[in-house]
C-alpha cells in the first residue's frame, strides 16, 4: 500500500515547533498499517524537519539560540539577502538540518522513542504556511 497527501502548516515564528500531532491527524490510514515506512518531506528551502525532544519545551528554545549562534544573521559575508537579513541564514540553518524523515510504522503507529516528536524547523521571521508532502508505504 502507497498513500500520499500534502498537509499545509499554518505560518508559524521563528524557532522549532512541534508538529507530531498535526502529522498523525492528517494520517488516519495510519492504523490500517501494521509494518511501513512514513516519508515526511518539505517543501521549502528555509525550513526543516527533525526529530527530537517532545516533551520539555525549553529543548526547542536552546536549539533555536544554539543556532541563532551558529548561523548568525546579517553576517558580512553573506551575499543572498534579496528577501531580508533572516533568508541566507534560513538556508543554512534547512540544509544543515534536513527537508525530510524517514520514520517506521509499526502496529498502526509511529514507532517512535519515548520522547520523540516531529519538529518543524522555521527559520524565517515571516516564513508563512508551509507544506510537507506525507508518503505512507507499508502492509
Amino acid at each position: 500500500m502507497w498513500q500520499q497527501s500534502t498537509l499545509t502548516l499554518a505560518p508559524r515564528p521563528r524557532g522549532f515547533h512541534l508538529i507530531t500531532d498535526e502529522v498523525l491527524a492528517a494520517l488516519p490510514q495510519l492504523k490500517a498499517v501494521q509494518t511501513g515506512l512514513l516519508h515526511v518531506f518539505i517543501q521549502h528551502t528555509s525550513a526543516s524537519l527533525t526529530l527530537n525532544e517532545n516533551a520539555d519545551p525549553t529543548v526547542r528554545g536552546d536549539m533555536e539560540r544554539h543556532f541563532n549562534m551558529a548561523v548568525p544573521q546579517g553576517a558580512p559575508y553573506y551575499r543572498h539577502d534579496y528577501e531580508g537579513d533572516d533568508d541566507m541564514p534560513a538556508h543554512i540553518k534547512a540544509s544543515l538540518l534536513g527537508a525530510s524523515l524517514s520514520l517506521p510504522v509499526t502496529n498502526g503507529r509511529l514507532a517512535l522513542g519515548t520522547w520523540q516528536g516531529i519538529w518543524l524547523g522555521e527559520h524565517r521571521d515571516q516564513g508563512g504556511s508551509r507544506r510537507l508532502v506525507l508518503t505512507l508505504m507499508g502492509e
